[in-house]
């Protein structure tokens, strides 16, 4: 789609990947619906709910809205629309919002998911930090793909030391984001696939992703930007 702010013929015409569709993207296409207005829809859907704190493009606190009022107001406009916790995944990379949500409110920080922004397998938490988060009452980390893989001596794919030290200290695991990379054939050097990508061969070995994730790395879920991947290989599982 074309960059209608761009300053230039090649910023105009490099919009999307190549290898992705326009067909619904088109700005003129869609209306942003608010927070509350999303939660309206969502439940006649019938559908769970992730909603991401996104961090302030201003300076907390802004004419005395302070980041705790921010993470409250989320938690308040699924409260006055009657959502059950259960239904939802609030979510943040800022984990003062995830404790925020853990120590004020319980029924949804229990499934309130820490998302981890780390750059490179050098960034990642090590135990000692993952049982940390545990103890003060986090329950879900959501780390990049590449965190949660890794090959053995054979070349197998399978659970990484983060994946396997995760569980170890007792948390559940979501993952980000399927579907967001280029072509695997070949291999990649793409950065979700940062610890596995040079062995890929074909485009085929994403459900093999998938598989290590759900049946060895037990992941709750994976956020994904064409969830018809996900939703093939769930239905081939039988799984909910």
């Amino acid at each position: 789609m074309p960059q209608t702010r761009a300053r230039t013929v090649e910023e105009y015409v490099d919009g999307t990947a190549g290898w992705r569709t326009d067909l619904y993207a088109s700005e003129s296409s869609g209306t942003l619906l608010t927070h509350k207005e999303s939660i309206e829809l969502f439940r006649k859907l019938g559908v769970k709910m992730t909603p991401e704190l996104k961090g302030a493009s201003v300076p907390m606190p802004f004419d005395g809205f302070t980041q705790q009022a921010y993470a409250q107001k989320l938690i308040d406009e699924y409260k006055a629309a009657k959502v059950p916790p259960s239904d939802v995944w609030p979510q943040s990379f800022d984990v003062t919002d995830v404790l925020y949500w853990v120590q004020n409110e319980a029924a949804f920080g229990r499934q309130a998911v820490y998302l981890d922004d780390a750059d490179t397998v050098a960034d990642l938490p090590s135990y000692a930090e993952l049982a940390g988060y545990r103890g003060q009452g986090i329950n879900i980390v959501a780390p990049p793909i590449f965190a949660l893989l890794d090959r053995d001596a054979g070349g197998n794919l399978v659970p990484s030391r983060y994946a396997l030290d995760a569980r170890s200290a007792g948390l559940d695991i979501i993952t980000w984001s399927l579907e967001r990379s280029g072509h695997l054939a070949g291999g990649t050097s793409d950065w979700y696939y940062q610890t596995i990508g040079a062995e890929l061969e074909r485009e085929g070995d994403m459900m093999e992703v998938v598989d290590v994730l759900a049946q060895h790395v037990g992941v709750l879920g994976i956020f994904s930007d064409w969830p018809a991947t996900t939703t093939f290989y769930a239905n081939c599982m039988e799984m909910n």
